[in-house]
């Protein structure tokens, strides 16, 4: 019986989550870290997020999605289209984050870390299908190309 390509989106998928562990507990450290110190859940999610996108964004490259580019974007740490995809898909994700987030604390009245984990398990999902399909795609002469 023929793969069809599961097993290596399989294996992506089990590479993207240990990369987001990775960037999860940084985002999560610093969370913790800035409620500590008297920050708001909003702005602590802002900065906490943005660390571990950038931690994000450098391992997979490097690790989850490395067979997928070609040419030079998949030698080089940032191209600018890549890069330029990368971070509109987290700022999407951010503000989505963030509107949940608002959701869960001030409406429903979840403490902060349990709706920061609540809120990580609505976005994973996203985040790997636009990272897979969109960001780290390969490129056909500029153009983006989405690929099964």
């Amino acid at each position: 019986m023929r793969d069809n390509g599961g097993g290596r989106v399989a294996i992506q998928f089990l590479k993207f989550n240990a990369v987001g562990l990775i960037n999860t507990a940084i985002d999560f450290s610093i969370f913790t870290m800035l409620l500590f110190f008297g920050m708001g859940s909003l702005g602590a999610q802002v900065i906490s997020y943005a660390a571990g996108t950038l931690n994000s964004y450098i391992l997979n490259k490097k690790i989850t999605f490395s067979g997928q580019e070609s040419g030079w974007s998949g030698r080089s740490m940032f191209v600018i289209g890549q890069f330029a995809r990368f971070a509109a898909l987290n700022a999407a994700v951010l503000a989505l984050s963030l509107m949940l987030l608002f959701v869960l604390t001030s409406l429903a009245g979840f403490h902060p870390l349990t709706s920061k984990l609540l809120v990580t398990a609505v976005t994973v999902g996203l985040n790997f299908l636009g990272s897979r399909k969109w960001v780290f795609a390969k490129q056909t002469y500029g153009h983006d190309r989405m690929e099964g």
